[in-house]
């Protein structure tokens, strides 16, 4: 089993990494973008006997203590089998 987790940056954080993708890819000649905000991904595996809302709790709390700010991050989770 494993557990994607997505971390963003909460929408009123400045994200100046971000900007500056935007700025370069806006040089390469890409149109058309409002904005680029950038995050973190992480791909745990998780035992395979753990129950999907089990290996859901243990992700989601992973991911609150240790892998984001929650001060200003957000993150979200997918459990795939």
């Amino acid at each position: 089993m494993k557990a994607k987790v997505y971390v963003t940056l909460k929408p009123s954080v400045l994200d100046p990494q971000g900007k500056a993708i935007k700025h370069s890819v806006e040089l390469l000649g890409y149109e058309g973008i409002a904005d680029i905000r950038q995050g973190k991904y992480f791909e745990v595996a998780l035992d395979g006997s753990l129950s999907e809302a089990k290996a859901r709790e243990q992700a989601e709390a992973l991911a609150r203590d240790v892998l984001s700010n929650p001060i200003i991050e957000d993150f979200r989770v997918e459990i795939e089998k």
